[in-house]
């Protein structure tokens, strides 16, 4: 097994130093058979060798530092759409990036034809690159074989979710923790890759992480909250034990300061850089049926602080005449035309950089829910409330790691792992991966109906001991 794990990282690493050399030479030719002989012949501006590898060099570290962040190089564990999404993004990004420098350096607009044809040739590449790579990698090495092991809960969500990736995973017996753990290390010597554990009692789980940990077989884990509680921890030295401390608070004074300076800065710069949007969209909500331009609702952040969030109206005016807060459904009928288009593009969120510069949110944060829906998910998950313990973001780890109806319990574990985990180099990737998410469709999506948020506030681990 052991050689079976270096032989798929050898052969990943090998693809992915494939594709970014091959990008990197592209961009090496763009430059040394256009934009380097037009500066010099136009601005007389003259690279010698060592100034040509700085350069290139940049933009490898660009290409690279975008394409491992968005998951660009995880070929196999990413599906294949992913693999390329991740890698177009990357590329689109290092490209425009490099455009800006060659335009700073010649300190004028230069013309962008070369750095455009490059771009359209790397997405082919990049397009033949993923097929390949992928097909490879399944050629090479099949699903793994897992044995489910589950408790009370039942099995259908996650069988759905491991269903859904049968290039990686293939469940080929489930067994209940009722049989107990004996029958279940019996069962396991049949030639099995690895062990799902999904919502067993922790004594019955200890046992079976010790068993296959000796036995060097791979385990897939579904946390508890305490699991994530504890992964956050900060390990301690004092004594001649590990110690794992929880503190209790969230984020330290620094951590807040940093955060709070972050919000105040990159929010004023983006109320004035999207102000034009902003107005237009504001022209286009109020012409569509004259209702009011903005959306105000309260919600709750920090230590249950109510405060009123702003958006663009996006649904009819009596959407909500009954008085009753809903989540908004596919397709929902209540969403105006203009409201449509704007939630697709994201503009009907622009107005919530004004509550992160007046402080009542943040950047990067659980996403601030309704009183209302807090008591009702607090009834099923009193630990619902752990989430406000930080600022409530914009956007958040639930929503880059999450879909809009992935179930509030999951949710809740990942707002969880951001705020154990915290810090203000994560809160910057969180924001440089909430760009790709922005341009992914089923981040905008509703609930499948009304009733699956309820259901989904009822899913909550029984096993929490």
């Amino acid at each position: 097994m052991k050689k079976l794990e270096t032989s798929r990282r050898v052969i990943i690493l090998f693809l992915s130093f494939l594709n970014l050399a091959a990008q990197v030479t592209g961009f090496a030719l763009c430059w040394f058979w256009y934009y380097k002989p037009f500066l010099k012949a136009t601005w007389g501006i003259e690279f010698w060798e060592k100034g040509d590898i700085t350069l290139i060099a940049v933009y490898l570290v660009i290409l690279f530092m975008f394409s491992r962040m968005y998951g660009g190089t995880r070929v196999g564990y990413l599906k294949a759409w992913e693999v390329f999404f991740s890698q177009i993004f990357s590329t689109l990004i290092a490209n425009v990036m490099a455009y800006a420098v060659l335009a700073l350096m010649a300190t004028k607009v230069i013309p962008a034809v070369w750095i455009l044809a490059l771009t359209g040739i790397q997405f082919v590449w990049i397009a033949l690159w993923t097929a390949s790579a992928q097909g490879i990698y399944r050629m090479l090495f099949p699903p793994r074989n897992l044995l489910l092991v589950s408790g009370e809960r039942s099995t259908d969500g996650i069988l759905h979710k491991f269903a859904s990736r049968p290039d990686k995973y293939n469940i080929c017996k489930c067994m209940d923790i009722a049989e107990g753990v004996p029958a279940i290390c019996e069962e396991v010597e049949k030639s099995y890759d690895g062990l799902v554990l999904w919502d067993i009692p922790t004594k019955d789980r200890n046992m079976l992480l010790k068993y296959c940990y000796a036995r060097s077989l791979r385990v897939y884990i579904m946390p508890k909250i305490p699991d994530v509680l504890v992964k956050g921890t900060e390990e301690l030295h004092i004594f001649d034990t590990p110690i794992y401390l929880i503190r209790e608070y969230a984020l330290t004074v620094e951590q807040r300061a940093a955060k709070r300076i972050i919000d105040i800065v990159c929010s004023f710069i983006l109320l004035i850089l999207t102000s034009p949007f902003m107005l237009l969209v504001a022209i286009a909500v109020k012409l569509y049926d004259g209702g009011p331009v903005l959306y105000k609702q309260v919600r709750c952040t920090l230590g249950g602080k109510e405060f009123k969030i702003l958006k663009f109206r996006s649904m009819r005016v009596d959407a909500e005449k009954d008085g009753v807060a809903r989540l908004a459904a596919k397709k929902d009928d209540r969403i105006t035309p203009v409201g449509r288009f704007i939630r697709a593009c994201r503009l009907d969120e622009l107005p919530q950089l004004w509550n992160i510069f007046k402080g009542e949110m943040s950047f990067i944060g659980p996403r601030p829910e309704r009183p209302q829906l807090i008591k009702e998910y607090e009834k099923e998950m009193p630990e619902f409330v752990f989430r406000m313990k930080v600022k409530a973001g914009l956007a958040g780890y639930a929503q880059v790691y999450g879909k809009y109806n992935t179930t509030p319990y999951d949710k809740l574990k990942l707002d969880l792992t951001y705020i154990e985990n915290y810090s203000v180099w994560l809160d910057l990737k969180l924001m440089l991966l909430t760009l790709k998410i922005l341009f992914k469709p089923d981040a905008t999506e509703g609930v499948e109906n009304e009733s699956k948020a309820s259901e989904a506030a009822k899913e909550v681990d029984k096993s929490e001991g």
